[in-house]
């Protein structure tokens, strides 16, 4: 079991959540999901977030236990989505008296998400830089609006030095689940739910960078305390959109095989060119949000499809849409077309890489006519060489 401990003031309260199989309803999550909540004990009581309705009556006796008696005094809100504003009705019913404090956004939010809750004069409003003070222990808040919500707000905590940090710096998974690769996981979580807002996660890095952090506490995964540059590191390398690795991705989609044919093909050409690392998608049937990861992840992409009803197969379109709405930028992009009658989607992914940010286009182009012919090699073999060089 990873550590939970954070301080003798400040515990962890957090559930697990083992049976959910998507998140937020499309993504996999093959062991689950940790839904993370903490408590500070001092002169006053602040509970640090709720968690998803799912694991109310779990998470309520977690606080019941770890308040040994007491009663809390604030509940923070650091952002409203229902994986940790959940259970927010469930404990003002146990704990009625608590005042909620949260940025005036959040706290615009709270009827929109609980029509019948009353929170008259049970509110606490805070900017940037506003503080609580709980006694020994003062949070100062950090606003961090569009990470990934417009309503989020982080805070931190200067006694024991510790960054209650919203969703960044999560993870998918339960808390327990094997952390030998962080970066895996949360690349992936990151990439797809946060990584459109990367301008904003820098703006965050920079206030954190004049904070003397030695904890952070993410609403996700693991709490990480030690070797923090690393973590800071791989976020400041996703939110600049700089690949973070050398290596070739091919996506692909194929009707009855034949641009399959042709990608192997070029794979297997890299891979005797000496290409630092090759991975393979067929978009139909892996996991979008697997493929997004490793796309951010290098520097080099190859988009191979077919034509499909004069335009670009379907899951090449969506595959497109993701990369566009998460900001794909920096990367040398090669393509890969295939049309029995009229081969079109090299026209349609090049409109469509044209519109994202410093995207460079291999040349050449292979235009496949149904199936890859002997003649297609060496434009294979000069792709590849464009490629890596």
């Amino acid at each position: 079991m990873l550590d939970k401990t954070i301080s003798s003031s400040i515990r962890y309260i957090g559930v697990d959540d083992p049976d959910i199989d998507l998140f937020e309803s499309q993504y996999v999550v093959p062991e689950g999901m940790a839904y993370n909540s903490y408590v500070i004990l001092d002169e006053k009581v602040a509970v640090m977030d709720t968690v998803d309705a799912r694991k109310t009556d779990e998470w309520l006796a977690n606080l019941e236990s770890a308040l040994e008696g007491r009663t809390p005094d604030y509940l923070v809100i650091h952002h409203m989505e229902p994986d940790h504003s959940g259970s927010i009705l469930a404990f003002l019913a146990k704990y009625p008296n608590t005042t909620l404090v949260g940025s005036a956004k959040a706290i615009a939010f709270l009827p929109q998400f609980f029509e019948d809750l009353d929170v008259t004069g049970k509110t606490c409003a805070v900017k940037e830089n506003d503080t609580l003070c709980l006694g020994a222990h003062t949070l100062t808040f950090v606003m961090a609006p569009m990470i990934h919500w417009p309503e989020v707000m982080m805070s931190y905590e200067s006694t024991d030095k510790v960054f209650f940090a919203a969703d960044a710096f999560g993870k998918f998974g339960v808390y327990d689940a094997d952390e030998d690769d962080w970066a895996c996981e949360a690349r992936r979580y990151y990439i797809n739910i946060v990584g459109k807002y990367g301008a904003q996660v820098q703006g965050l890095l920079k206030k954190a960078a004049g904070l003397d952090i030695q904890v952070i506490c993410p609403l996700h995964g693991p709490i990480l305390k030690d070797n923090l540059g690393y973590y800071l590191n791989k976020y400041d390398i996703w939110s600049s959109y700089r690949p973070e690795d050398a290596g070739i991705v091919i996506a692909y989609s194929s009707v009855h095989g034949n641009t399959r044919r042709a990608v192997l093909k070029l794979a297997e050409i890299l891979e005797a060119k000496g290409a630092p690392s090759v991975s393979v998608f067929d978009l139909a049937r892996s996991d979008m949000a697997e493929v997004m990861e490793d796309a951010f992840r290098y520097d080099r992409l190859v988009l191979a499809t077919t034509t499909y009803d004069a335009a670009i197969f379907p899951v090449m379109a969506d595959f497109l849409y993701h990369l566009k709405v998460k900001n794909f930028q920096n990367r040398k992009v090669a393509l890969i077309e295939n049309g029995t009658w009229a081969p079109a989607a090299a026209k349609y992914m090049r409109a469509e890489l044209e519109a994202m940010k410093n995207i460079t286009i291999v040349e050449p182009v292979l235009s496949l006519k149904t199936s890859l012919k002997k003649a297609d090699l060496a434009t294979l073999e000069a792709m590849a060489d464009a490629l890596l060089g």
